[in-house]
């Protein structure tokens, strides 16, 4: 509460105090990462479009409208990075025009001055300088060094961060650089006082990102990335934890990837090209082979020749109180998906989670939150976490994991108790891997004092055809190679349905569900190599 309120005060002193800015950034910045030339369209069209949400954006139309991680994005210049990606004038003249709009009449929205909005778009404007104002109007670009300054002036002042995820990271991001790029030592100073223990609460000692989420720690290694290139342009030594943090975090980033480079679908990830992954652990100078476990961040991966399994086996990140424009927690993205598992069998990714839509309208947002739409257990239509909109309310406090290897051979068993309020229950899941990979299989219980129905859920990727056997207990799978695997259960009624899944574009696709409606606390699954001849069997 005291923190609070002395951060308040030297933000406001902060606000009041004139700034006198450069006409122009004191050194060259360059944005490492690729842009997206087909958004970049889109928003020359008036249309930006940032994890699953596209709505209209233009000078005259669209900051103040829309859902807040939109907005947020809209304000910390989210879209530079496609413009730029174009490399057209009539890209450069529609950022320089989104700019002026934003100076002159949208960049007052308190939204624009949360630190992990402001601190996003200093970065993005001395990132892309060279592009967008080098050559600009002298008026543009005053404005632009003018708003900077006293945008650093505000973040520099706010330290330490109030936020507990990501954004947090980024805020203490842009305040470096716009430190650096004003010739501001004081400022910068202050800024590398708080690095070290920012760097402490962003990511776990393992090297999980504290969030949980396979698209935040991308980006939070690529915020380390520019951090560590930051301070060695200036020609400033950086502290030794950064490199220590890089050294975790950069593999610890591999545990997610699956055989198409691609991440695994948990918590608010959506689909990154692989060649952005590649060049994130180059820039990182990243070594070493993916690890089996995240012990601390809670996740398993099982590797068997060609088949790969990733299991979201630990608790949701903490909660934070308090009010603000954005969610504080680290649990902002978190999903009602603990237990949950993504498959892969080569480059064919086959089990999935749905995807998510973090920026979607509340309703599409929280249906792809939803245990349901988890590779997972759910009882009677419930989440095992509570989805609220600024993170998640009740959650599992226990959730165990253990693993065993023999001969190749490789076990995990797991459990959560985020039922335990709502029923009574806590679920328990047992993996096994094969030597050869060919052979997954599990088991799920749902300890209860009196049975109680249940559903088992696997999402199958779009790119898999399924096709229900006659006696209701297994169900045959082509993958996109032509392989063949079969699905079969004991303990359990099992349908094939309809789904969706959401990592890009919508796609349709379909779900084999395992319903435990007799009594039943035990479901029997295996999902199994085998051979298939002839046509597709989905048509047929």
């Amino acid at each position: 509460m005291v923190e609070n309120f002395l951060r308040g005060a030297r933000q406001m002193l902060a606000g009041l105090k004139p700034v006198r800015a450069p006409d122009a950034p004191a050194r060259a910045f360059r944005d490492l990462w690729p842009g997206d030339a087909a958004r970049g369209n889109r928003l020359l069209q008036g249309e930006f479009e940032f994890l699953g949400s596209a709505r209209a954006l233009t000078e005259e139309t669209g900051w103040d409208q829309g859902s807040l991680p939109w907005r947020a994005a809209a304000h910390a210049f989210g879209w530079a990075r496609d413009l730029r990606a174009l490399g057209t004038d009539a890209a450069r003249l529609r950022g320089r025009g989104l700019t002026a709009a934003f100076l002159g009449r949208w960049g007052a929205d308190p939204l624009a001055a949360v630190p992990e909005v402001a601190g996003a778009r200093i970065s993005a404007w001395l990132g892309h300088w060279d592009f967008f104002f080098a050559t600009a109007e002298d008026s543009l670009r005053r404005g632009v060094m003018q708003r900077m300054a006293q945008d650093v002036r505000t973040l520099v002042a706010g330290l330490p961060a109030e936020a507990a995820h990501r954004g947090a990271l980024a805020a203490l991001k842009g305040a470096m650089a716009g430190a650096v790029a004003l010739d501001d030592e004081a400022a910068l100073s202050r800024c590398l006082r708080f690095l070290t223990q920012e760097l402490e609460r962003q990511f776990l000692p393992d090297g999980c990102h504290v969030e949980r989420s396979p698209a935040q720690h991308l980006l939070a290694l690529q915020d380390l990335v520019e951090i560590r290139n930051l301070l060695h342009g200036a020609g400033v030594e950086s502290p030794p934890h950064l490199a220590m943090t890089l050294d975790r975090a950069a593999p610890a980033l591999r545990l997610f990837r699956h055989g198409d480079g691609g991440l695994a679908g948990f918590n608010g990830t959506r689909e990154e090209a692989a060649s952005l992954l590649d060049l994130t652990l180059t820039q990182a100078q990243a070594r070493g082979r993916s690890p089996l476990a995240l012990p601390d961040g809670g996740f398993q991966r099982m590797q068997a020749q060609r088949t790969l399994v990733i299991v979201d086996a630990g608790p949701p990140p903490p909660g934070r109180a308090g009010t603000g424009l954005l969610p504080r927690g680290a649990d902002r993205f978190h999903h009602a998906g603990t237990l949950s598992f993504e498959m892969s069998v080569g480059r064919d990714r086959v089990i999935v989670n749905c995807g998510a839509a973090p920026a979607a309208d509340a309703g599409w947002r929280d249906a792809l939150r939803a245990t349901a739409a988890h590779s997972t257990l759910i009882v009677a239509d419930t989440n095992s976490s509570e989805l609220q909109d600024t993170g998640l309310g009740r959650r599992p406090e226990a959730v165990e994991a253990e693993r065993q290897e023999t001969g190749g051979a490789q076990w995990l068993e797991i459990a959560h108790d985020g039922y335990r309020k709502p029923f009574g229950a806590v679920h328990r899941r047992r993996i096994y891997l094969s030597e050869s990979g060919d052979d997954l299989r599990g088991e799920d219980v749902l300890e209860a004092e009196k049975p109680m129905p249940f559903t088992v859920r696997f999402h199958l990727h779009p790119g898999v055809s399924a096709t229900a056997q006659q006696d209701e207990q297994a169900v045959m799978l082509r993958l996109p190679s032509g392989a063949g695997w079969r699905i079969r259960v004991k303990g359990a009624r099992v349908a094939v349905e309809e789904s969706i899944y959401l990592a890009a574009e919508p796609r349709r696709t379909v779900q084999v569900a395992l319903y435990a409606d007799d009594g039943e606390q035990t479901v029997q699954w295996a999902i199994s190599r085998i051979s298939l001849a002839g046509p597709d069997p989905a048509a047929t």
